[in-house]
């Protein structure tokens, strides 16, 4: 499971960085596509929001409950999920804004974009070098496949870096020069 989250970091990592290119692209007054950037936080939102974020959510809390000497840890990750639930959910909004031709500073849009990946980038980074390596040494491999049987029913497939890729997705696929499905 530790694979998996990580190969999701690998794969949400590549989206942060069309984001910085995009933004550097901004900032230099060069047109983007903002249906692309929308695109890019459709993603996160459908996928790590929904997804990613539970099931590590599922597998700390487990680790928590059974697993953690008190007061050993606190609920950093669960608060981190849900600030980048609200970033990725306030740069919808701007970006959708944007779309339908509102009118947004662009100062304010690149400042928002910007803080957006850096919040996404510190929280992979914590998740990797602290989260996961109190996993790995912690949990069982009895307790690796209860985990697997609890969020086997919950499993979906990925839209963008899955088998198929969404048709919602198409564009962005071809942005990172991924097989497109047939």
């Amino acid at each position: 499971m530790l694979a998996s989250l990580h190969k999701d970091h690998l794969n949400i990592a590549k989206l942060l960085q069309l984001l910085k290119n995009k933004l550097a692209a901004i900032r230099s007054e060069q047109p983007v596509s903002y249906f692309l950037i929308r695109d890019v936080v459709d993603y996160l939102r459908e996928v790590s929001d929904k997804y990613h974020h539970p099931k590590e959510d599922m597998i700390y809390d487990y680790y928590l409950k059974y697993r953690v000497v008190e007061g050993e840890v606190a609920n950093r990750l669960q608060e981190e999920h849900t600030r980048l639930l609200e970033a990725g959910a306030e740069l919808k909004e701007m970006v959708e804004m944007i779309l339908m031709d509102a009118v947004i500073p662009l100062d304010q849009f690149t400042a928002k974009l910007e803080q957006f990946v850096a919040l996404q980038e510190a929280h992979m980074n914590y998740e990797e070098g602290v989260i996961f390596p109190h996993l790995r040494d912690s949990l069982t491999e009895d307790d690796w496949r209860h985990l697997e049987q609890i969020w086997h029913n919950r499993a979906i497939g990925d839209p963008l870096f899955g088998a198929e890729i969404s048709q919602h997705f198409q564009e962005l696929a071809k942005r990172l020069s991924l097989p497109l499905s047939s």
